[in-house]
């Protein structure tokens, strides 16, 4: 199985002018400068489909993108998802109003959206221990559903000494280790993705 189309559908603010929850939805989410938007792009095969920038918090929306399989049964050659790229967190240069806005709308989605299947928690390999990763993914684990999983995918492994990859490996077994300049991990990454949603 592998993505073949990639399209942005739409952009909301929060959960109550989010598109018809019609299909499943994987949440992408992550610090600012994850390597969110770059990861998608690479994922999807598609330039420039997220928008990526150098500003912290320049994604302020939450972004729809309608998702394409191919599969290998004939009866049923196409599958259908929703990628959600979700605002950046610990974001800079912005109000304290505008990031209290930020987050309700933000929480409001992970809460409530009814479709939404799989979170994506984006966490830079060279710096695993910050705080706000730490309390992202323990507010994860307090309110997924029983029919939610989290996938951690650990970007910029490229970055990382080789000695230093493997001690993040034996440390995080379930993990997916990625290389947006190397496109690493991608196969793994959409693996673990249809193989939740549509159980291949």
């Amino acid at each position: 199985m592998k993505i073949v189309d990639a399209q942005f559908l739409t952009s909301a603010q929060s959960i109550v002018d989010s598109p018809s929850p019609d299909r499943a939805e994987v949440a992408f989410l992550g610090r600012s400068n994850v390597g969110k938007s770059s990861l998608l792009n690479t994922l999807v095969n598609r330039k420039g489909l997220a928008k990526s920038s150098s500003t912290p918090g320049k994604t302020q929306l939450i972004n729809y993108f309608d998702i394409k399989f191919k599969t290998e049964n004939e009866e049923l050659p196409y599958l259908f998802a929703r990628f959600v790229d979700l605002p950046g967190f610990g974001y800079a240069r912005v109000s304290k109003s505008l990031k209290k806005d930020w987050n309700r709308n933000l929480t409001g989605y992970l809460e409530e959206r009814p479709c939404l299947q799989i979170f994506v928690h984006l966490i830079d390999a060279r710096h695993t221990d910050l705080a706000i990763d730490k309390n992202v993914d323990e507010f994860l684990k307090q309110h997924k559903r029983g029919d939610q999983i989290i996938i951690n995918a650990f970007t910029k492994i490229d970055k990382l000494k080789q000695n230093d990859l493997q001690k993040l490996k034996r440390e995080n077994p379930n993990g997916i280790f990625i290389s947006n300049l190397k496109k690493r991990g991608m196969i793994d990454l959409q693996n673990a993705i249809t193989g939740y949603l549509f159980g291949n």
